[in-house]
C-alpha cells in the first residue's frame, strides 16, 4: 500500500496533511499559515516521497537525506484512517529509506500532539526547535538512531 508519490497525487496529499493537522483542533489561521510548509511540491517528487494508497491517499511521508541526519519532513495520516497502522508503516518506510541512503539518524521537528506517537516509535526528544511558520511556537525536536 506504500508507493512513491506522483504529481497526480499532490492535491490529495495536501488535503490529507491539512485534514490531519486540523484533527488536532488548530485554528483556521494557523492551518492557513501551515499550508505551504505542509504541502509537497513537484520538486519533492522522487524516491523520498511516499503515500499510503488503498484506493485513496490515506497517508503521506517525506524524508530528506542529509550527510548524517535524514529529516522527516512530512508524516500525516488522514483522520478517517488513523489507528490502522498507516503512520507506523510510513514511519518505518522513512527509516528504511534513510538507512538505505546511509544516514545514521532520523530527526524531525514534531507537532506537539504527535510527540507520543514518535516516542512509541523509539524516537527521543533531544530539545526544542522554533516553528518555521508560527512565531514564538516551539516544537519538540526528536531523533532516532538508525
Amino acid at each position: 500500500m506504500i508507493r512513491l508519490a506522483t504529481s497526480a497525487d499532490l492535491a490529495a496529499m495536501a488535503d490529507v496533511t491539512m485534514r490531519s493537522k486540523a484533527h488536532w483542533g488548530y485554528s483556521q489561521a494557523f492551518l492557513d499559515a501551515c499550508r505551504d510548509e505542509l504541502s509537497a511540491t513537484e520538486d519533492d517528487l522522487g524516491p523520498n516521497l511516499a503515500v499510503w494508497d488503498d484506493g485513496a491517499i490515506r497517508g503521506v511521508a517525506h524524508v530528506t537525506i542529509g550527510a548524517d541526519v535524514a529529516e522527516l519532513e512530512l508524516l500525516f495520516v488522514d483522520p478517517v484512517a488513523m489507528g490502522r497502522g498507516i503512520g507506523a508503516a510510513l514511519f518505518d518506510w522513512a527509516c528504511a529509506r534513510a538507512r538505505a541512503c546511509h544516514s545514521t539518524r532520523l530527526g524531525l521537528d514534531a507537532d506537539p500532539f504527535a510527540e507520543p506517537f514518535y516516542l512509541r516509535k523509539g524516537m527521543q526528544r533531544v530539545g526544542d526547535a522554533p516553528s518555521a511558520t508560527w512565531p514564538d511556537r516551539m516544537l519538540p525536536r526528536m531523533e532516532i538512531a538508525l
